[in-house]
């Protein structure tokens, strides 16, 4: 079986794991803070960043720290993990669901402005599978409408908007490092901030309200990155340039080579990272996903099959035909760097010969 994901941990972050055990400064040392500046550097133009336990607790922490709480309402998108609206809901505040485009899957501008209401704090859009925001359209909106941008890039590490950084757009970004993404801590998240008082905001409601030991300033949660963590993530920062080409040449070969299904287009302007490869199957995705499994032993992944505001934890009904047919179309074939070229060839004559039977 090809995976649909495979984690790549190596000798090099074994050995900083090492390195940390050995230190004895497993909580609160110094991997946490070199983690934030490097990947401030590398990936956010230097923005301030703060890690934290997972990309989850980046939202919603970047959402307290803004503000966010009872009475408003920030829209995000209905396709997508149920994190983004969870974060939201979890303030107190209302997640307004909104369609997408039906090429990239993200938020579309249109749709947003649609449920702009009084009560709108902000917008969060979904960089997903990699691919950007038409951020150009969405700060548009925002600014006639006086609102906040708050990114979800939890899938886009690396990925660019006119050649701008994805986690440079809004009052803050997320970005998760759990095992699956482009790059991991082993589990994580990474907060990138426009000022120095939302960070340090969020600095303070990652550990327990505090800045200064038993100092506690406002009432906080424990959701802080170990040293372990932090170490892990640093070799794989380093990483992360080389393995996103290697998603882009996976997926340049994919675009070539596949026949009989619509592979995925990618925006003028955009910087895609890949960290999905999603075609569309216009007739029978579950069918055709479970051919490519047990015929030909490769692995797929359905990337959602439910929109957020269908699932028992809304349990809304809304009208968002971009969002319903994307659930039923949508599949995502292996893309990681940890692919061979005879799997990629695999891949290839997997999916067109079931295309060609019509799954």
């Amino acid at each position: 079986m090809i995976p649909a994901a495979k984690p790549l941990i190596g000798d090099e972050e074994r050995a900083a794991v090492d390195r940390v055990l050995r230190s004895a400064m497993i909580a609160g040392g110094p991997e946490v803070a070199a983690f934030e500046q490097e990947f401030g550097v590398q990936l956010v133009d230097g923005r301030r960043c703060v890690a934290v336990n997972s990309g989850t607790a980046g939202s919603h922490l970047g959402l307290l720290a803004a503000g966010v709480g009872p009475g408003d309402e920030v829209i995000v998108p209905s396709f997508t993990f149920a994190a983004t609206a969870n974060s939201v809901a979890l303030t107190g505040a209302t997640p307004v669901f909104a369609d997408i485009e039906p090429e990239q899957f993200c938020l579309d501008a249109d749709a947003v402005e649609a449920v702009v209401s009084k009560r709108t704090k902000g917008i969060m859009p979904v960089h997903l599978y990699g691919h950007p925001a038409d951020m150009t359209r969405l700060s548009t909106v925002a600014e006639r409408h006086g609102l906040a941008i708050y990114e979800d890039a939890a899938q886009a590490h690396g990925a660019a908007w006119h050649g701008q950084p994805v986690g440079t757009f809004g009052a803050f970004a997320m970005f998760s490092l759990y095992p699956t993404k482009n790059m991991t801590s082993g589990e994580g998240g990474m907060v990138s901030c426009a000022d120095a008082q939302l960070a340090r905001m969020i600095r303070l409601l990652r550990n327990q309200g505090m800045e200064r030991r038993y100092e506690n300033e406002v009432i906080g949660l424990n959701a802080r990155m170990t040293d372990v963590h932090a170490a892990i993530g640093r070799v794989q920062l380093a990483k992360l340039p080389r393995w996103t080409q290697q998603r882009q040449q996976n997926a340049k070969f994919l675009d070539a080579n596949l026949s009989g299904v619509i592979v995925p287009p990618v925006a003028d302007g955009a910087f895609h990272v890949y960290h999905q490869y999603t075609i569309r199957i216009a007739e029978d995705r579950d069918r055709f996903a479970k051919a490519l499994a047990e015929e030909h032993g490769l692995g797929t992944g359905v990337y959602y099959p439910i929109p957020n505001h269908r699932l028992p934890s809304f349990g809304l009904k809304l009208d968002l035909p971009e969002t319903e047919r994307a659930s039923m179309e949508v599949l995502s074939l292996p893309v990681h760097p940890a692919l061979s070229e005879d799997d990629l060839a695999t891949i290839v004559e997997a999916v067109n010969a079931v295309a060609r039977a019509g799954a």
